[in-house]
């Protein structure tokens, strides 16, 4: 469990993971950690889940990292359902995501634990050599979107580490489908074994 003051920073910041889930992951990261390689999310927002990452990296002396462009995912821009407007920045029409999530590290004391890399998911991946201790997808929702990210880093999940997926719904009533194919297809590859599942988050250990 993260601290009391940990889980208050990760219940105030903006962002859509349930505490359940929040707690799910945290406990996937403290598991991980014990290799001693940086944790990885793909999908940063504003930083919610980030907070308890780099709550794990600081207490295992590892490091968080995370890869987002900042500028929204597709449900996120204008006119669609989770579009925020006061995450766009009005001097270039576009939304940015950075600034509040610099914020949300700052008030929780956790900056100097997380690495952001501000980009497109391939793109970093491509240029990424090391293995990793854990791989968090919660990146955008659609087919190209999920499958480039599942490409580009579930091969750098280290043996023993621990690939996470959030937003995995079997059901297509309950939410989009792109999590869910790229989770059947790591649990279809022979690399990845099914740890724990906690609502729409899915925890996979490479074998």
């Amino acid at each position: 469990m993260p601290a009391p003051e940990i889980l208050a920073a990760f219940e105030a910041a903006k962002g859509f993971m349930p505490v359940d889930e929040g707690l799910a992951l945290h406990a996937a990261a403290t598991e991980a950690a014990k290799l001693g390689l940086p944790l990885l999310e793909v999908g940063t927002y504003c930083g919610r889940s980030t907070i308890l990452l780099a709550d794990v990296a600081r207490e295992a002396g590892t490091v968080a990292v995370t890869v987002d462009h900042h500028r929204g995912s597709e449900e996120q821009q204008p006119g669609w359902e989770y579009h925020d407007p006061t995450v766009v920045d009005p001097e270039v029409g576009l939304m940015d995501t950075l600034p509040t999530f610099r914020r949300t590290l700052r008030k929780a004391g956790l900056e100097e634990h997380v690495i952001a890399v501000v980009g497109r998911s391939p793109q970093v991946a491509k240029v990424w050599a090391g293995e990793l201790a854990l791989v968090f997808i919660d990146g955008g929702h659609t087919d190209e979107h999920a499958t480039n990210d599942y490409e580009g880093w579930a091969p750098k999940v280290a043996a023993g580490g621990l690939l996470v997926i959030h937003d995995v719904f079997p059901n297509p009533e309950d939410g989009g489908q792109a999590p869910y194919r790229i989770y059947l297809r790591a649990l279809e590859s022979g690399d990845f074994e099914e740890v724990s599942v906690k609502d729409s988050l899915r925890v996979l250990r490479r074998r």
